[in-house]
């Protein structure tokens, strides 16, 4: 495990009442592989409430990535979603989970909201 990876899940708790707005609930059990070994993290979320812990358990879902995706993942430098579809990671059980836990990582370099781009686009035109 990264040092990276640690301070990313040891921030979930201080960060989950921003990020865990809506009426999510459950369990999540994230496997990270590296070489031919996978760590575990479990992590509870409920409304503006997160806690990660590194154990395996009961979980409403599953997310399987490799370590060095979810590096690049809480870098910004690649999409959770994206990974997925690209089937670069594989996820089962319930998706709202999934849905909730990527708001967590950084959104890529350089990436404005749509609407503050339709500001300026507007008040140019003004």
């Amino acid at each position: 495990m990264t040092e990276a990876t640690q301070r990313f899940f040891e921030s979930l708790p201080a960060r989950a009442r921003t990020v865990l707005r809506g009426p999510v609930a459950g369990t999540l059990q994230i496997d990270l592989g590296i070489d031919h070994q996978t760590e575990h993290w479990l992590v509870r979320m409920r409304p503006g409430e997160a806690q990660a812990t590194r154990e395996r358990g009961p979980a409403d879902a599953i997310w399987y990535s490799s370590a060095a995706l979810f590096d690049r993942l809480i870098a910004g430098e690649s999409q959770a979603l994206a990974a997925l579809l690209r089937n670069e990671s594989t996820f089962s059980g319930d998706v709202k989970l999934f849905l909730a836990f990527r708001r967590f990582f950084p959104e890529p370099p350089g990436t404005r909201d749509p609407r503050e781009v339709a500001r300026e686009v507007v008040g140019r035109r003004s």
